[in-house]
């Protein structure tokens, strides 16, 4: 049998993953900007209050190093490191993780696509 080249290893879990595309998407008509990162709801009571609700998804990825929460004001944001601006730019070049059409905002940021010339 012949040998297959080895693909690199995924650097985002399956579940990781869905949480990107989820994130990333449309939302009330507007495309979210990775440099923005991701919102994260806060404890509004209870012994975490005012902390961070950190989806599973993200804990996995801050305990690799791919993200890091900030606070804004009163608010937190999931941020992508620059190993994590690594990996999304590995998964938004894979067509099967990150739909070419769909997420071609993404692929713009991450510079995988010419950006659109608004001044022709």
């Amino acid at each position: 049998m012949p040998d297959r080249p080895a693909s690199p290893p995924a650097a985002f879990t399956p579940a990781e993953r869905e949480f990107i595309r989820r994130a990333f998407g449309q939302h009330f008509g507007s495309f979210p900007l990775i440099a923005d990162g991701v919102f994260l709801r806060t404890w509004r009571g209870g012994p975490q209050l005012g902390e961070p609700k950190l989806p599973p998804a993200v804990k996995t990825m801050l305990q690799r190093g791919l993200v890091e929460v900030r606070p804004e004001g009163r608010l937190f944001r999931a941020h992508f490191t620059m190993a994590g601006v690594d990996a999304l730019r590995q998964m938004a070049a894979n067509r099967r993780y990150l739909d070419p059409v769909q997420y071609a905002h993404i692929r713009r940021e991450l510079g995988l696509e010419p950006a659109d010339d608004e001044t022709s």
